[in-house]
């Protein structure tokens, strides 16, 4: 398949360019065993999804506007701190419906070398690390989260990343930003296949350990 322009502007407007497409699979959407991968852009076959629309959400336009969302709780977390090594703060989510499948990202292009991951990015000023994931939720995957537990913290090459357990609350896979050329809903064994960083499936281990607690 040859290159296409990403639906959504750069940065700075720019025409982004996604070298090698995915291809859209939009079947199985009410099978929790099977994976659906969306393409920016493109028309979805089903309007809710679990009881919970999948249509546009209207995000913040301001940067600021970010740090007051709707969607952050009280979880008595630790402070994120910077740890020795200098790394920068981030954080990130695990967005999980009803049916155990959990939304991924794959970064055009595979920035980072990131072929798939969770959405995540480095917390910006002023705003706290759950008011970042959600912002950076929205802006990777074009969904609206609702943070509902504290996963815990990985420590990657640059950043000590703090994870939250989130909720589908609002928005549309197919509104994905720039920085995303695919976004899949998958379930856990296949997330397992699709998440090859080690830091991924560190991840993941958070997310079984906190599924198997004591409620």
């Amino acid at each position: 398949m040859p290159p296409i322009a990403h639906p959504q502007p750069g940065p700075k407007g720019q025409t982004v360019w996604i070298q090698h497409p995915h291809t859209a699979r939009l079947q199985g959407w009410d099978d929790p065993d099977a994976t659906v991968t969306v393409t920016p852009g493109v028309a979805l076959p089903v309007a809710t999804l679990n009881g919970v629309p999948l249509q546009s959400w209207h995000a913040p336009r301001e940067p600021h506007a970010w740090q007051a969302i709707d969607g952050q709780q009280q979880l008595g977390e630790p402070e994120l701190a910077i740890a020795t090594s200098g790394r920068k703060l981030a954080s990130g989510l695990v967005m999980r419906e009803p049916d155990g499948r959990v939304w991924l990202v794959s970064p055009t292009n595979a920035f980072g070398g990131y072929q798939t991951t969770f959405p995540k990015g480095r917390v910006e000023p002023g705003l706290s690390p759950q008011a970042n994931a959600i912002r950076e939720a929205w802006e990777e995957s074009g969904l609206k989260a609702r943070i509902i537990a504290w996963l815990g913290d990985v420590d990657r090459t640059t950043t000590r990343t703090r994870y939250y357990l989130a909720q589908r609350e609002a928005g549309s896979p197919a509104d994905m930003g720039w920085e995303s050329q695919a976004v899949h809903l998958a379930p856990l064994a296949q997330a397992h296949a699709l998440l090859t960083s080690p830091y991924d499936q560190k991840v993941l281990e958070l997310l079984h350990q906190h599924l198997r607690a004591p409620s």
